[in-house]
C-alpha cells in the first residue's frame, strides 16, 4: 500500500476533485502516530501479551486498506492514525515474540527467516499491481477496488494465521525465566523503556534506527512514485511502480534468506560485514537513482529528465532491487542485535527501535513534498554512513563484553 498510495491517490483526485488527500501526508500521519504509540506498547504488551498485540495490530491494517474503498479525505487521515497505533502493537509484539522463540545462537537465523517471510508481501503484492496496472496511465476505480479487495482478503487470512500461534509463554520454555517482560506492571514497563532509551548502546543504535526510517520512507513511498511520475519513461511508467515494488521485495527476500542461512557465521564474524555491505549497496543505488531520474520526480508528473537521457527503466528497477537488498542488510542485523543483546528487555528495545525509525520516516514523508530528489538522496547517504559507524561501535563493544 505504501508503494502505490501516492500513485493511487493521484488517480482518485482526477476522478473526484473534492478529494484532497495526500499520500505522503497520510504516511507521515502513520509514522508520527507510530512513533508516539511505541511508548505505550510495552505496558500494553505486559497486559495482553505479544500474540494478542499482533492480532489487534493486524486488524488496523485491514481497516486502513478498507478505507480506500470509500475515498474521503478525513477518513484517509483517521485510518492512517488508527494504523499508526496498530503498527506499534504488531511490530513490538512480533519483535518480542521472535526474541522469546530464539537464543543467541539462533536469533540471527530467525531474524533472517522472519525478514524474508515479511518481505514476500512486497513481491506478491507488487506483482499483482504490475499485472493490473498494465498499459494504464490512469488507475481507474474498477482497478483500484480490485486491488484493495484482494489486499483485504490477504490481510484477513493473515489475521487468522496469527490467531493460530502458540501463546508466548509456551513459545520458549528455556528462555521464559530470563525474559521478565510479561511479569512487569504497565508502569514498570514504561519506566524500563525510558531508562533503556538513555543507555549508551541504545543511543548509538538510535542513529541506524533513524537511517532505516529515512530509507523506509524513500523506497516505500517516494521512489515508486518518482518512477511513476517520470513521463520520459513512457507509457510503462505507471506499470513500473508495481515492478519497482516486486524487485524491492526480491532484494528484501534474498537478503533475508541469505542472512538467515548465514546465522551461525554471523556469530563468528560479527554483524559488521553485513551492515557495511548494506551501506555499499545503498550508496550504489542512490548514485544511480540520482543519474537516472529528474530532481522534480517526487512532486508529480514531470517531463524533465536526469543525467540519463532518456531515463533507463532497467536501471530504475535495478535500483529497486539494490534498495531492498541493502535494507535487508540493515534490518536483519538490527533485529539480530536487539534480540541477542537486549534479551531481557525485548519489548522495550523493539519499541525504541520502532519509535526512532517511525519519527525519521514521518519527518521524511513531510520533507518529501518539498525537497528535490537529489537533496533527499544526499540526506540518505550521510545518514547511512553515520548509522553504519554507530552500529559497528555497538557491535564491537558487545562482543568485547562477552569475551
Amino acid at each position: 500500500m505504501g508503494n502505490i498510495e501516492q500513485t493511487i491517490i493521484d488517480s482518485i483526485k482526477s476522478d473526484d476533485p473534492s478529494f484532497n488527500g495526500d499520500g505522503y501526508t497520510s504516511l507521515a500521519v502513520v509514522y508520527a502516530t507510530l512513533s508516539i504509540a511505541n511508548w505505550i506498547t510495552p505496558p500494553i504488551l505486559s497486559k495482553i501479551g505479544s500474540k494478542m498485540a499482533m492480532v489487534v495490530g493486524a486488524m488496523t491494517y485491514c481497516i486502513f486498506i478498507t478505507s480506500f474503498l470509500w475515498p474521503q479525505t478525513l477518513l484517509l487521515y483517521i485510518a492512517s492514525l488508527i494504523l499508526g497505533v496498530g503498527a506499534a502493537l504488531i511490530w513490538t509484539g512480533q519483535g518480542m515474540y521472535l526474541t522469546k522463540c530464539s537464543d543467541e545462537s539462533t536469533i540471527s537465523r530467525n531474524s533472517g527467516i522472519f525478514w524474508a517471510t515479511l518481505q514476500m508481501s512486497m513481491f506478491f503484492g507488487n506483482l499483482l499491481v504490475f499485472y493490473l496496472f498494465q498499459d494504464k496511465t490512469h488507475i481507474d476505480k474498477e482497478t483500484r477496488v480490485l486491488v484493495f479487495a484482494i489486499m483485504i482478503g490477504v490481510t484477513i487470512t493473515g489475521i487468522a494465521s496469527l490467531c493460530t500461534l502458540k501463546p508466548q509463554n509456551e513459545a520458549s520454555v528455556i528462555l521464559e525465566d530470563e525474559i521478565p517482560d510479561v511479569q512487569q506492571t504497565p508502569k514498570q514497563a514504561f519506566v524500563s523503556a525510558t531508562h533503556l532509551f538513555v543507555t549508551k548502546n541504545i543511543l548509538l543504535l538510535t542513529v541506524p534506527f533513524i537511517y532505516t526510517g529515512l530509507a523506509l520512507s524513500f523506497f516505500s513511498g517516494v521512489y515508486g512514485a518518482s518512477i511513476g511520475f517520470t513521463n520520459a519513461l513512457g507509457e510503462q511508467a505507471k506499470q513500473l511502480v508495481g515492478l519497482n515494488g516486486v524487485f524491492i521485495g526480491v532484494g528484501e527476500v534474498l537478503g533475508g534468506v541469505v542472512f538467515g542461512l548465514l546465522g551461525k557465521r554471523t556469530i563468528i564474524w560479527g554483524r559488521e560485514p553485513i551492515i557495511i555491505a548494506g551501506l555499499i549497496i545503498h550508496a550504489m543505488s542512490y548514485f544511480l537513482i540520482y543519474l537516472n531520474l529528474p530532481d522534480s520526480a517526487p512532486f508529480g508528473d514531470t517531463n524533465e529528465v536526469g543525467y540519463f537521457k532518456p531515463p533507463i527503466a532497467s536501471v530504475a528497477i535495478l535500483c529497486s532491487f539494490l534498495l531492498g537488498l541493502g535494507d535487508a542488510c540493515y534490518n536483519t542485523q538490527i533485529l539480530s542485535i536487539l534480540g541477542g543483546v537486549f534479551t531481557k528487555k525485548s519489548a522495550e528495545a523493539f519499541a525504541i527501535f520502532k519509535f526512532a525509525q517511525s519519527v525519521a520516516a514521518a519527518i521524511s514523508f513531510v520533507y518529501s513534498s518539498y525537497f528535490l530528489l537529489g537533496t533527499q538522496l544526499a540526506i540518505l547517504l550521510v545518514s547511512s554512513v553515520t548509522g553504519t559507524v554507530c552500529f559497528c561501535i555497538v557491535e564491537r563493544s558487545t562482543k568485547q563484553s562477552c569475551t
